[in-house]
């Protein structure tokens, strides 16, 4: 995968970072179709009294639309939950209620079915896929599908290292590039994104904060539950991973190698190669929400091709969100991860798409 496809008239600089040209991005990008988008607005006037009565669900039958590229939207007919998971140096910090690195534990659920996304995916009629970027583990003790696209194990503590070499950054976001491209090659037609980690949620923190200007106990939540003196220890790690995230602010990949992790920067890749390849994603939670600010960063037409699956509770996912200008579609404090709270918004997208068929 060698990254984005250059255009082929292009004018001003383009600025290298590890060999990727990132400024592609922004011109590769499109908006979903606004005229579709607005047939679709009007055709509901047509179809359903009293005008707007199906509500957010029109809304989402007009969004669908827009990126299938046609009025009356399709069946959503293969949805994917695509998880990415990986440990975090600053969990060694004792910032989240889960030990230092056991993610393991989490995508070992995942892989058997039993974790809440794996249950609702089932449920739904979305296969879930799982993808190793930096679990502290043996490789050996996952199927070799899983950990494909491994980087490495576990990552550098934020607050004192950098999360990820130079080198790593860039393999790690080129998966992401990659996943994307094998995604919308097999037919996915709608993404449902999750993470896996202990510690994402303190790495997400600082990338929010560092993005949108804030101090640390701005975007410090519960995570996975911490008391008191976890989140004290949680919002100290924020606001040194800040103090090391301002200086590389304008560089997305050096600051998601200084500041993010494995899983961070194939999530961002991932992201700004769906919008490319106008496959539409359903965000999770404070995670996937830091990535989505980041890509933002790179293509600001992107966030057109996601929509926000539920609300966590978490105030940094609520300030990243506003960020890219996303409303959940689910208000119901969801914070499980490993994609739970993307999938919850399947059935909605599911009904939007079978109204804007059925009410022909």
């Amino acid at each position: 995968m060698e990254g984005p496809r250059k255009p082929a008239q292009r004018t001003g600089t383009v600025r290298r970072v590890s060999g990727i040209e990132m400024d592609d991005f922004g011109a590769l990008v499109e908006r979903p179709d606004a005229g579709v988008r607005r047939d679709s607005q009007e055709r509901w006037g047509e179809l359903v009294r009293p005008s707007g009565g199906l509500g957010r669900v029109a809304e989402l039958a007009d969004w669908l639309a827009a990126v299938q590229g046609q009025v009356v939207a399709r069946p959503i007919a293969r949805p994917r939950v695509l998880v990415f998971a990986a440990d975090h140096g600053v969990a060694a910090l004792d910032v989240s209620a889960r030990p230092a690195g056991t993610t393991l534990d989490l995508v070992r659920a995942a892989l058997d079915g039993t974790a809440p996304a794996a249950i609702l995916a089932q449920q739904y009629g979305a296969e879930l896929r799982l993808v190793d970027m930096a679990v502290d583990c043996d490789p050996a003790e996952l199927p070799a599908p899983v950990t494909a696209h491994r980087v490495r194990r576990g990552s550098g503590r934020l607050d004192i290292e950098d999360a990820l070499s130079p080198e790593e950054t860039e393999k790690a976001f080129r998966s992401g590039l990659a996943l994307a491209d094998e995604e919308a090659d097999s037919g996915t037609d709608l993404v449902l994104l999750g993470d896996l980690s202990v510690g994402g949620t303190t790495v997400a923190g600082v990338l929010i904060a560092a993005l949108c200007g804030t101090d640390a106990s701005v975007v410090t939540g519960r995570g996975s539950g911490i008391d008191d003196l976890a989140w004290m220890r949680k919002c100290a790690a924020i606001r040194d991973g800040l103090r090391r995230a301002r200086p590389v602010l304008g560089d997305q990949l050096a600051l998601l190698g200084a500041v993010g992790g494995a899983d961070f920067a194939a999530i961002t890749g991932f992201l700004l190669q769906a919008a490319v390849r106008k496959l539409p994603v359903v965000l999770d939670g404070v995670v996937s929400a830091a990535c989505a600010l980041v890509a933002q960063r790179v293509a600001f037409r992107a966030p057109d091709w996601w929509v926000a699956g539920v609300a966590t509770g978490e105030a940094g996912q609520a300030k990243a969100l506003d960020r890219v200008s996303l409303e959940p579609l689910v208000d119901r404090g969801v914070a499980v991860g490993g994609g739970a709270g993307a999938v919850l918004a399947l059935p909605l997208l599911q009904a939007a798409a079978a109204l804007s068929a059925g009410l022909a």
